[in-house]
């Protein structure tokens, strides 16, 4: 295992975490260095705020899983402590071998008998729990209560015309909002939640009306088929008497949870996944209060495009690991796929990483779209549903990339042509950072990114995030 600071900053909760561990080590607050013979424990005492200095100690057993140990009260994971035993490390710090504290030995036992179980049941994936039917069926009745005070709500928005909202009190949606996450309906509870944020917005900037009120319309176009869709779905779950998740967009849209075991139980998952990460960028949800950190990826047996997202609220923000960007290759054991069109979201228990081999790096862009038309015929096919988010990944052919009347322009080898554009909210203004490639791309390259209708032109654009060439992957954002 060679520990680099990436890896470091991979495991850390948050980079304020990062920063204070690296604090730590600079300033010499640990002492005692110990590993054992192997290297694969570490362990060392580090100076607090007390007294008595803290026990801290890392377990490479797993290089890709360290187990980290402190006796700090930090509820921080990894905590700043660990963290700095790691950079204690990644300096060249002397470590003298001794043997393993009984302390920790026990707890070593007792986390290696876990792995040994889990280990053996390795062969088996996880299994649903068993549902309560009554339980269950309270749930959506009370579900089916709230869509009707959804869908009075909506009737009346759109028969007053959006133009109302200008003279509505945000404080009706909200506390619309909260009666509805009573009725276990947060997902149009979110959607309230912007509506009642387009309020704001329209009654702070009246010369934003036309865009906030464009905004607020499609949020009540998706309202209105999701509760729709969303009742003929719970009536028909209740007329069966079937109370477990299906393979369906709306028990999401609905606030429903996907878990593992569900997942596996439908049959959404992969086995043997090879995942690279093309592109990675956090945003902020006003309506969630949470931040979101999205990856992409590239599956390299199938070539298809999928979505990670690492949801992190305000409220527990120090407590949820933070992600970050990821290079090289992911071998996933067990891939879980959740429902829906498009760039569907994915997660993992477990992985390993290394390094991507040339040859792999060299298949990347020929997994691209065969042209550009098939691109646009399948986003096309994706974003006229409601429900589903108005863009789609796409990793493109590049035949040529350039400037026409200085808009950007990509041009696919059959010649067809799509304008790069920033899509509105995703930030960072990637599309300018084309013009600090290097000339001409070289043979065989790929363009990935967002395909999005433009409002302002109703056009297809396309929204860049990454080059992909035969030798590298260029990241325009982050």
């Amino acid at each position: 295992m060679v520990l680099t600071e990436q890896m470091i900053q991979l495991q850390a909760p948050n980079s304020s975490a990062v920063e204070n561990g690296r604090k730590l080590s600079k300033k010499g607050s640990f002492s005692a260095h110990c590993r054992t013979e192997d290297g694969s424990l570490y362990w060392a005492q580090c100076a607090g705020s007390g007294k008595t200095p803290y026990r801290v100690s890392i377990d490479w057993t797993a290089p890709d899983a360290p187990v980290c140990r402190c006796s700090c009260p930090s509820r921080q994971f990894p905590c700043k402590h660990a963290l700095g035993l790691m950079f204690e490390q990644l300096s060249g710090k002397v470590f003298e071998t001794a043997d393993i504290p009984p302390d920790l030995a026990e707890k070593r036992a007792r986390q290696a008998a876990r792995s040994v179980k889990k280990e053996a049941a390795s062969g088996e994936l996880p299994k649903p729990k068993k549902v309560h039917a009554a339980a269950q069926k309270k749930k959506l009745s009370r579900q089916l209560e709230g869509l009707d005070m959804a869908e009075k709500m909506v009737n009346d928005l759109v028969s007053a015309g959006v133009g109302t909202l200008a003279g509505s009190s945000a404080q009706v949606y909200d506390k619309l909002a909260r009666d509805l996450g009573s009725c276990y309906l947060t997902g149009l509870q979110t959607a309230f939640t912007r509506i009642a944020l387009t309020v704001r917005a329209v009654q702070k900037s009246p010369d934003q009306a036309e865009r906030v009120y464009a905004e607020a319309l499609r949020i009540l176009v998706s309202l209105r088929s999701t509760i729709k869709k969303s009742r003929v779905f719970l009536e028909n779950k209740l007329e069966a008497g079937s109370f477990s998740p299906e393979d369906s967009v709306l028990f999401e849209a609905l606030g429903g949870v996907w878990k593992l075991e569900d997942l596996q139980a439908i049959g959404s998952y992969q086995e043997n996944a090879r995942l690279v990460q093309l592109s990675f960028d956090v945003r902020f949800d006003e309506a969630k209060k949470e931040y979101i950190e999205r990856g992409w990826w590239l599956e390299l047996n199938s070539g298809t495009i999928f979505q990670t997202r690492n949801l992190r609220p305000l409220k527990a923000l120090k407590y949820i690991k933070g992600d970050d960007s990821r290079f090289g290759l992911l071998e996933v054991p067990v891939l879980y796929i959740y429902p829906g069109e498009g760039d569907r979201r994915v997660r993992w228990e477990n992985a390993v990483s290394r390094p991507l081999g040339p040859e792999e790096q060299a298949r990347l862009s020929s997994l691209a779209q065969p042209d550009l038309a098939a691109a646009v015929k399948r986003t096309k096919g994706v974003i006229k549903n409601t429900l589903a988010p108005k863009f789609l990944a796409a990793l493109l052919p590049v035949g040529r990339l350039g400037r026409i009347d200085g808009t950007f322009v990509l041009e696919d080898p059959a010649g067809s042509r799509i304008v790069l554009r920033d899509r509105p909210g995703e930030g960072n203004a990637p599309t300018a950072r084309l013009a600090m490639l290097p000339g001409e791309l070289p043979p065989g390259s790929a363009l990935f990114g967002l395909l999005f209708y433009a409002e302002e032109d109703r056009s297809l654009c396309l929204h860049p995030y990454s080059v992909v060439t035969r030798s590298e992957i260029i990241r325009l954002q982050y």
